[in-house]
């Protein structure tokens, strides 16, 4: 079987390579995806931008390599695609347009439900199979019979959860992975790390190279450096972390954590305008899901002061963090990998 595939993100490709444990081993990929996978069109890293203003920016070299995966995808059996919509639901119209009875599966899905509801047609109307990994994603959508959660990636990767509460002198530190996340937080987590009397870990993207740490960290040599997320999240007694997926992978481990993040202006002001959701990690969204408290503390913004981080790694309740991890494995329930698997054969599996 050939699968075009477009996996932009790096936590994308992370489930990608999951996924590809539980496909035949005869299985070839074309697309863009990380080169560790195989060989890709293109790399990821050759497409990584960060909010409005960087699509902008690349937005005539992102078109024609749009374009391209349009040509690509005549001669594939199926089109999986992962996450960055902005990018992938227009290619799955572009390919339903052109080749109406080509496969589209879609894994990771848009987060229409949190800001664009209106776009929930045209998802179904460009794609065949929907993989959810939200629980409650099924309910914003029309076309019920399309749509199957999964389970969530996350239950396959984590090797380690947390039965109780950790004391080994250690904090962990996930400034983001990309340029504009890393260049905000980074200054203000060196600031914490030198307040804090214990084994301070930075964590950095695996496909990071050494040239472009040296010019995007700047002197780190207060931290022990690690690319294992998981290994250190699970090691640690504490982290403070960048919203994204890392939030998820340190509430489903029991590592307890501040949220923060702080995005260019322009980039808030529209996003501030436009998503209806209370909070942006999505441990406290599934929270709010089942009609609990969020889990975790989140600092956006003007509020991600040193000052009010180091409050929240003074007085959270631990005990009361874990407790809520628990609930949370139980309400995602199990991995998804097999299951989109199964999709992807015809061997249907529905959670």
């Amino acid at each position: 079987m050939k699968l075009l595939v477009c996996a932009l993100e790096t936590s994308s490709n992370i489930h990608l390579e999951a996924l590809l444990k539980e496909l035949d081993s005869s299985v070839e990929l074309v697309g863009i995806f990380d080169k560790s996978l195989g060989t890709p069109t293109y790399d990821i890293t050759q497409l990584a931008v960060m909010g409005f203003v960087d699509v902008l920016k690349k937005l005539p070299s992102l078109l024609k390599i749009n374009n391209e995966m349009v040509k690509l995808s005549r001669d594939v059996d199926k089109v999986v695609l992962m996450d960055s919509s902005g990018f992938n639901l227009p290619l799955a119209k572009k390919i339903k347009k052109k080749y109406p009875n080509k496969e589209i599966i879609y894994y990771i899905l848009p987060q229409a439900w949190a800001w664009k509801q209106k776009r929930i047609p045209k998802i179904e109307a460009a794609c065949d199979t929907l993989c959810s990994i939200l629980p409650f994603e099924k309910d914003y959508y029309n076309k019920k019979e399309m749509i199957h959660y999964v389970g969530h990636p996350l239950l396959d990767e984590i090797n380690h959860l947390k039965e109780k509460i950790t004391s080994n002198n250690k904090i962990a530190f996930m400034p983001g992975s990309r340029k504009g996340e890393i260049t905000k937080l980074l200054p203000i987590y060196k600031e914490i790390a030198k307040k804090i009397d214990k084994e301070a870990i930075l964590i950095i993207p695996p496909h990071f190279t050494k040239e472009y740490i040296d010019e995007l960290y700047g002197d780190i040599s207060q931290f022990s450096v690690t690319t294992n997320a998981h290994e250190t999240l699970e090691e640690v007694d504490f982290a403070f972390i960048c919203s994204g997926t890392a939030t998820l992978e340190a509430a489903l481990i029991g590592t307890p954590f501040v949220l923060s993040y702080i995005a260019k202006s322009f980039d808030y002001f529209i996003v501030k305008n436009l998503i209806k959701i209370k909070y942006i990690g999505l441990a406290n969204i599934f929270f709010e899901k089942m009609g609990e408290e969020p889990i975790h503390k989140e600092f956006i913004q003007n509020d991600v002061t040193v000052e009010n981080l180091m409050n929240e790694y003074e007085n959270i309740d631990k005990e009361k963090f874990l407790k809520n991890s628990q609930k949370l494995r139980e309400y995602l329930h199990s991995g998804s990998s097999k299951n989109v698997a199964n999709i992807i054969n015809k061997k249907l599996s529905i959670i």
